[in-house]
């Protein structure tokens, strides 16, 4: 940024600009953690890039821990080291990201993997089936927890 940028309105920068302005705002006190609600939902994809590297360079430099929030699945896998799966604002598992990523295992998360497209599979989802929120937490591998 230039000085002159000071006298600038938010809308006479890009999205991807925004987004590093906010990300500088939320460092500049020196937090040790950062809650980052889709921080990159509305950029298009070399931005999101850029951002999510940005992010996780500043963890590594600054030692910072973040809660990200997202719906976009591919960019959870990239930027956590542990993943919670929420279903209608209740946690419904938790585990390490490779653990949630590879083996899901309440049928939500299941669910939500599924829906992620790919080449060769139809968009269309398969009946749904009916979930239900648990009341016990079984701890299946080391760190890895669901609700049944």
């Amino acid at each position: 940024l230039t000085p002159a940028d000071g006298e600038k309105y938010p809308v006479a920068f890009s999205g991807g600009q925004r987004q590093r302005i906010g990300i500088a705002r939320a460092i500049v006190g020196q937090p040790k953690f950062i809650v980052a609600d889709e921080p990159i939902s509305a950029l298009d994809v070399s931005i999101q890039a850029q951002v999510l590297s940005l992010m996780m360079a500043l963890r590594e430099q600054q030692a910072l821990t973040y809660l990200f929030i997202s719906h976009d699945l591919s960019k959870v896998q990239a930027i956590s080291d542990r993943v919670a799966v929420l279903y209608f604002g209740h946690l419904v598992e938790l585990g390490p990201t490779a653990a949630i990523f590879e083996n899901p295992l309440h049928p939500y998360t299941q669910e939500l993997l599924a829906a992620i497209p790919s080449i060769g599979k139809p968009l269309i989802a398969q009946q749904r089936q009916t979930i239900t929120v648990g009341t016990s937490w079984v701890e299946v591998t080391p760190g890895h927890f669901v609700r049944q």
